[in-house]
């Protein structure tokens, strides 16, 4: 069905097939990567079925991406034919992301969304991406925000220091990440949130329903996607409601 979608209306089924957070995260993202993209090189680390990967290359960058699970890279090879971009993916556990000496120097964007918060060793992580950049380039890379409510009970936990695929910690706050780049020889240029209120209570929404039917789940809430890049910031503004991920700029002084 999800690559029925990309073959039907191409890269944004990319973005719509799992939560809305999804979006979210593409929508900050796009906002902030360099201009003009083309010939400029971006790095997905962590890029599961490689949305943001295939975005990036129809934006103009020459996009890789690298994720330990060899059916996502699969299905991202597959997804970047369909929708006619040349975007590369390879099986990579980005806990192993320095052996990759290729990748030394050569990025002028590198990508982590929702990936660190699974890594036990977030210091190294953070050191080995800063690695992979030019001079001058930045680090785009969002977690879930400490401070979050939780969605459903799957938000609560439990955050164990073991790396079996789920968060071993519940998330970051602003001064955590700023002591990460300090390690890393970075300069945290903006920290910001994203995914609030109507994000949330959508997803929640489509998670609750999923555990009956999900595709029923993803097509009643399907309409529900149109609130939030419009409406989510003033609503959440008013509740004080926090942004359920947390985003960071991060750039590699130039030399």
């Amino acid at each position: 069905m999800k690559s029925a979608l990309v073959r039907l209306i191409g890269f944004p089924a990319t973005l719509i097939h799992g939560d809305t957070l999804v979006l979210d995260r593409w929508l900050w993202l796009k906002k902030r990567l360099p201009k003009p993209a083309k010939g400029k090189k971006l790095l997905d680390v962590g890029c599961g079925t490689g949305a943001f990967a295939i975005g990036a290359a129809k934006l103009g960058f020459d996009s890789f991406g690298v994720s330990w699970d060899e059916r996502n890279q699969n299905v991202a090879q597959s997804r970047a034919k369909i929708c006619h971009v040349d975007a590369h993916f390879d099986v990579l556990d980005v806990r192993k992301l320095d052996t990759r000496e290729d990748f030394r120097g050569k990025f002028d964007a590198l990508v982590c969304t929702e990936n660190i918060e699974h890594i036990l060793d977030d210091a190294k992580l953070m050191r080995d991406m800063a690695a992979c950049l030019k001079p001058g380039g930045a680090i785009y890379l969002t977690s879930p925000n400490i401070n979050y409510r939780p969605m459903t009970k799957d938000d609560l936990g439990p955050f164990v220091p073991i790396e079996n695929g789920g968060h071993v910690r519940k998330g970051y706050g602003e001064d955590r990440l700023r002591e990460l780049c300090a390690q890393a020889g970075l300069e945290a240029e903006e920290i910001s949130y994203c995914s609030g209120y109507l994000s949330q209570k959508t997803t929640a929404l489509l998670r609750v329903m999923a555990r009956v039917n999900h595709p029923i789940a993803w097509g009643l809430t399907l309409p529900l996607r149109a609130l939030p890049p419009l409406l989510d910031g003033a609503v959440s503004s008013v509740l004080k409601w926090p942004g359920f991920s947390i985003c960071l700029v991060a750039r590699k002084p130039q030399i």
